[in-house]
């Protein structure tokens, strides 16, 4: 559990049936909530819904080393790589591509779950907290909740990831008023950079599918982004 008493959320990433099927129950037991993928595909589709992923780099679809960096540009989840290749040159290559941990098969499984801990503290410390916000923005048939953190589409409820919905509660609540990338990346982000700012190019494309309004949250190139001409909710 983390520091808030919430089970932390894990992503498996290992194509081993053996390895997954004696790590599943053992991570369980201990008070975590697991999930696992036995390949690279659909790990990004992923990655907003858990808190750490624990990669192995030795998948049958892709390289480990090219998905962690994937995952790295698409989100600031906690990424450990448990491998079976211990050469310095590898623990190195895996650090830079954006891990946050390096473990070893075979792994002692307390101390797999004490890392798993401990990046999700250290993620937990240097999270931004979102401004205080309150009341509900009506935007067409789309509700954004900014006390409750939910939204709705058409009544039907839409599930958002975090920085997805702090990008929406953010451009929603300036009401057609630009929101620059700068102020956007700093809010929801925390800082800025390029990294970064290729993230939040994603998160709004994502949203936009979610919402299934891609005209909803308007592009101002060069800028920033705001809500579309007669879709402030006025």
């Amino acid at each position: 559990m983390d520091t808030k008493g919430t089970r932390v959320r894990v992503l498996l990433v290992e194509d081993d049936d053996r390895v997954a099927d004696a790590l599943l129950p053992a991570l369980t037991r201990r008070g975590l909530a697991v999930s696992r993928l036995a390949c690279g595909a659909g790990v990004l589709d992923r990655v907003e819904e858990v808190d750490v992923v624990l990669l192995d780099l030795g998948l049958p679809d892709v390289d480990g080393f090219w998905l962690c960096r994937q995952i790295r540009e698409h989100s600031d989840v906690a990424i450990i790589v448990v491998s079976a290749r211990g050469e310095v040159d590898d623990r190195i290559l895996g650090l830079r591509a954006g891990a946050d941990d390096y473990m070893v098969k075979p792994y002692d499984v307390d101390e797999l779950v004490a890392r798993v801990q401990a990046v999700r503290r250290r993620q937990g410390d240097h999270q931004p907290k979102p401004p205080e916000r309150a009341g509900v923005v009506e935007l067409s048939d789309v509700r954004v909740d900014l006390d409750r953190h939910e939204v709705t589409v058409g009544g039907e409820p839409v599930a958002l990831s975090r920085k997805e919905f702090g990008v929406l509660a953010l451009v929603a609540a300036a009401k057609g008023a630009v929101r620059t990338r700068e102020q956007i990346l700093t809010e929801v982000w925390g800082h800025s950079g390029a990294a970064e700012s290729r993230s939040l190019d994603v998160h709004v494309a994502t949203l936009r599918t979610k919402l299934g309004r891609p005209a909803l949250v308007e592009t101002v190139r060069g800028v920033g982004y705001r809500l579309a001409a007669g879709q402030d909710g006025a």
